[in-house]
């Protein structure tokens, strides 16, 4: 209950009645996914370090934590991951599907971003690499990561 006061300090009447009555509800985990692009049209993949899916591509992302708005957590991550700082996003979606993630339910918020200038992407945290890739289709992805690519590319389609 602490948390949920810290969190919501205009809640507290509510948390302490919660408190008394039921507990917090077990909910998702939020995480965020980035889709960045380059001039030429490559995406930046990360090659995960651990498992689930230890060595295949995937995109930067990760995990929100507690103080931080998701766009925060996206360009951190990226940043943790890939050594790239990335501005303004655009979101792509949210995907919520339960069984997306092996290790239990995970909602992610997926952005995309396109860089103005070269950038050379470095491996840091939890990439094994981090390297710009042509063509996508052409390799097994981790995750819902090709789905969200894929509705990435129809938008990107349409911004400038």
């Amino acid at each position: 209950m602490e948390v949920a006061a810290a969190l919501y300090p205009h809640r507290a009447p509510a948390a302490r009645l919660i408190g008394r009555h039921m507990s917090m509800p077990k909910t998702p985990a939020l995480a965020t996914d980035c889709i960045i692009y380059d001039r030429e049209g490559r995406v930046l993949l990360v090659r995960r370090k651990y498992e689930p899916f230890k060595g295949v591509y995937a995109l930067p992302g990760g995990f929100v934590e507690i103080g931080e708005t998701v766009e925060e957590a996206c360009r951190r991550e990226v940043r943790e991951e890939a050594g790239v700082d990335i501005g303004a996003l655009q979101l792509v979606g949210v995907y919520s599907d339960p069984h997306r993630d092996p290790r239990g339910h995970r909602v992610s918020v997926a952005y995309l971003v396109r860089l103005p200038g070269e950038v050379t992407p470095h491996a840091g945290d939890d990439a094994a690499a981090a390297e710009w890739v042509e063509d996508w289709r052409k390799h097994a992805l981790a995750f819902d990561h090709a789905q969200i690519l894929a509705d990435a590319d129809n938008l990107a389609d349409t911004l400038p």
